[in-house]
């Protein structure tokens, strides 16, 4: 009994939050000194923020085993369902003019801004418990297979808190240290954040306009292309290529090879063919450029096609609304 009550103490302890200092996590004197050389920070400051941030081991659980490793219908109903239509169809009507404004200025479409802004927070209703410092901190000497990545991105943070601000044990995001409305990391958010309301501040924790107009403008900035298509249903027939979901061909060397779109485009137009998992089978689609560009915000198909279909349905049910 003795030693199922050590275990089960051991494991309590492991996911409970602790001091990362008391973690002894390697790499943290080292990356203050960094700060402080580069950055000018105040060391004391720093290490009084680091002897404040605790260790995270929920989060490298989280981060380990992602969403998609659902199948796809799964998937697809966690954001593509009635409520986010619903809330969609309410926050498009709210904000139609700065949709309109962003969709003119930046070249992407007024229900993608929305999608994104849906399948991320659900409008902003679900911005993340996870206080961002803990995070990047967790995941920047804790998780060797991105920490380069998150070891920048948490640089960033402390850069965005300096700039804007920000108290830096405070602010809540993602697991993954993705904050606000449209669940930036602490980079895009350094780059890709606009003033859209101009009222001489740029809030993505708490300001709709310019998290439509931030969307916006990161996806154009990542290569959006103005009135492209995103993605289109395939007819496949006869032998695939072994590498199909990772090539993109012109849609005349898709032709060859017995895929058809569902819909005319020029044969010089490049495509990647993705395929998913349905209750009767396989289902094929035709990738474009702007899909592509939706998997930089998200790296997955199964996001970008989500993306990509609450839009569809957004677009559907408000021309359904309109007298």
């Amino acid at each position: 009994m003795r030693v199922i009550c050590t275990a089960i103490a051991l494991l309590a302890w492991f996911f409970v939050p602790h001091s990362v200092y008391s973690a002894t996590l390697p790499g943290i004197p080292e990356f203050i000194d960094e700060m402080v050389a580069k950055h000018r920070f105040s060391r004391d400051e720093l290490e009084e923020v680091f002897a404040r941030a605790q260790h995270r081991p929920d989060v490298i659980e989280l981060i380990s085993r992602p969403a998609t490793i659902k199948p796809w219908l799964e998937y697809r109903a966690a954001f593509v369902n009635p409520k986010r239509v619903k809330l969609g169809l309410e926050f498009w009507n709210k904000y139609r003019k700065t949709l309109r404004r962003a969709e003119k200025k930046y070249g992407v479409p007024q229900d993608i801004i929305v999608a994104v802004i849906g399948v991320e927070t659900i409008y902003g209703r679900n911005a993340g418990n996870f206080l961002v410092l803990d995070a990047l901190t967790t995941l920047a000497f804790d998780y060797p297979r991105r920490a380069p990545f998150f070891r920048s991105e948490l640089e960033n943070y402390l850069l965005l808190a300096r700039d804007q601000q920000f108290d830096l044990l405070a602010i809540r995001g993602s697991y993954a240290g993705a904050m606000g409305i449209p669940q930036f990391m602490p980079s895009s958010y350094r780059n890709y954040a606009v003033d859209f309301n101009a009222n001489r501040a740029v809030d993505l924790l708490r300001e709709d306009v310019d998290a439509i107009g931030s969307v916006a403008n990161y996806l154009q900035g990542y290569g959006w292309i103005r009135g492209e298509p995103v993605a289109v249903r395939a007819q496949v027939g006869g032998e695939l290529p072994e590498d199909v979901n990772k090539m993109p061909r012109s849609l005349a060397e898709w032709a060859a090879a017995g895929v058809a779109p569902g819909t005319d485009f020029a044969p010089d137009k490049s495509a990647r063919l993705i395929d998913f998992t349905v209750e009767d089978g396989k289902e094929f689609w035709l990738a474009f450029n702007n899909f592509e560009v939706i998997t930089l915000y998200n790296n997955s198909d199964f996001y970008a096609m989500s993306v990509f279909q609450l839009a569809e349905e957004l677009k559907a049910a408000r021309k359904a609304s309109m007298p």
